[in-house]
């Protein structure tokens, strides 16, 4: 049945004889919907489940209206051969769009080959690299996200942090494998940027709680330990984990020196690794004790792996935070690049300054993925609501990361999660020229999560020539789905 739309309860209160206007009944509202679309090569038939269900205590009590849009294949006889992945993006304050209408739903916006926003107005596409060839998909969106929101009268604050966030989530899960049968089913997460952390703090507990083993998790553009990505005084992690990721994006604006230029990325990116976790990880150790000799022979050094000048880097007391670099790199060409993918270039109104106005990654994609979003969930999924679909709110702040005075790192969740559950595997995706959650700092946080030599076996890192969201280029995110259908096919472990 098609769900009704909030703006027309609210217009017609439940009246209760004598009693004067009742609240308006708290109900799930979900609308089913049959498509079909050209997946791997072949004309794939499926079924869509999108609205809204409640959350209730054990007292049965309202707290939450969570929206979910739910892919199954049509005609699977037995779900304990059919994979099932609950699917979400980060922010905090991010809803589900990117990945559902990006890179694993079976209907994608359009883009351009290598990721770049066409003019408006937008459409969609069938996605021939969408995952449900391989598994059924859950998209779910957080409270305030999307169409989802605490029930009148409740405190949607309970939910604005780390560990609310995961029990919200965690309870919606639950709630769709009872009510949907999915017991059966092989089980995965897939989540991005913060919800890779939020993948990290469920895959605990939900064992630990609710009793559902996982399979495996995706982890696209990953941060667990909060530390590697903080720049923050006395924290000097982040300047060596960013470093290689500075590289790779001064090389595809050919700003690097013509030596290293010429190496091409990965050799480039490889070098600057290696003087990353050595040379110059020595040298912020030291910090002030260094000889001024050795002050000019490491301020020439990273400035040569970051495209930067030495004397900027000299001002910079050899650690260019994110910001700053965004700004300086193109600054000759009054130019900025991106935060979420340095491949894109913005313009500010001054090139003067020490961090761009905006980014332009995120720019260029806001605009057609919440276009198609709105128009496709009323026009094809038939689901009908006047609340502005939230794509990515800041109202969700001031986020409860939990005590102060240290750095979220659930990696130790994961780890748990994976020394309780030995058949459980990690898939970690990771773009070169993501300075949102750098490629060098996931590395840093899978080697430190665990010393036994089985962890380093079950997790599995791959790269691609994009940036936080690899998928919005073609080639990277046909790759992507190969990867990821090699990682199902061993991590499954159906009957």
């Amino acid at each position: 049945m098609e769900a009704p739309s909030p703006s027309a309860d609210a217009a017609r209160p439940a009246v209760m004889a004598d009693r004067g206007p009742a609240s308006p009944k708290v109900e799930d509202h979900l609308v089913t919907t049959q498509h079909h679309a050209m997946i791997g090569g072949q004309d794939l038939r499926y079924t869509v489940t999108a609205g809204t269900m409640i959350l209730r205590d054990e007292e049965g009590k309202p707290h939450a209206s969570i929206y979910f849009t739910s892919y199954t294949r049509d005609g699977v006889k037995d779900l304990g051969k059919r994979p099932i992945t609950y699917t979400y993006n980060g922010g905090p304050g991010s809803s589900s769009v990117w990945l559902h209408l990006g890179a694993f739903g079976p209907r994608r916006v359009a883009l351009e080959e290598e990721g770049w926003a066409p003019a408006p107005p937008y459409h969609l596409e069938d996605n021939n690299e969408s995952l449900l060839d391989i598994t059924d998909l859950v998209f779910i969106d957080p409270v305030t996200t999307g169409y989802s929101r605490a029930i009148p009268g409740k405190d949607a604050k309970k939910f604005y942090g780390l560990d609310e966030d995961a029990e919200a989530v965690a309870e919606f899960i639950r709630l769709y494998t009872v009510r949907f049968g999915r017991w059966p089913s092989p089980k995965f997460l897939a989540g991005e940027s913060y919800g890779t952390t939020r993948s990290a703090k469920l895959s605990h507990l939900l064992q630990q709680k609710h009793g559902i083993y996982l399979n495996g998790i995706v982890l696209l553009s990953t941060i667990l330990n909060f530390q590697t990505a903080r720049f923050a005084t006395g924290n000097d992690l982040p300047y060596p984990l960013f470093l290689p990721t500075y590289t790779a994006t001064a090389w595809y604006h050919k700003k690097l020196p013509p030596d290293l230029q010429a190496m091409g990325l990965q050799k480039a990116v490889d070098e600057s690794r290696r003087f990353a976790a050595g040379e110059y990880t020595l040298a912020l150790m030291q910090g002030n004790a260094l000889s001024p000799e050795q002050w000019n022979d490491m301020a020439a050094k990273v400035a040569r792996y970051t495209g930067l000048s030495t004397e900027y880097i000299k001002e910079t007391n050899l650690r260019p935070e994110i910001q700053a670099f965004d700004k300086e790199l193109l600054r000759d060409q009054r130019l900025t690049v991106g935060r979420l993918d340095s491949r894109f270039k913005g313009r500010d109104r001054s090139a003067a300054g020490e961090r761009p106005e905006f980014d332009p990654s995120n720019a260029a994609i806001t605009g057609p993925f919440t276009a198609v979003l709105n128009d496709y969930v009323r026009k094809d999924l038939g689901f009908k609501s006047d609340l502005p679909y939230e794509i990515l709110t800041g109202r969700v702040r001031p986020w409860n990361f939990g005590p102060g005075n240290n750095y979220v790192n659930v990696a130790e969740d994961l780890r748990v999660a994976l020394s309780e559950n030995p058949a459980l595997k990690v898939f970690v995706a990771c773009g070169y020229y993501d300075l949102a959650t750098p490629f060098f700092a996931a590395e840093y946080t899978f080697h430190h999560i665990g010393f036994e030599p089985d962890y380093a076996q079950r997790i599995h890192l791959h790269y691609y020539e994009a940036g936080h969201m690899m998928y919005i280029r073609r080639p990277s995110r046909e790759q992507l789905k190969k990867d990821i259908a090699a990682f199902y096919e061993t991590a499954a472990g159906a009957r």
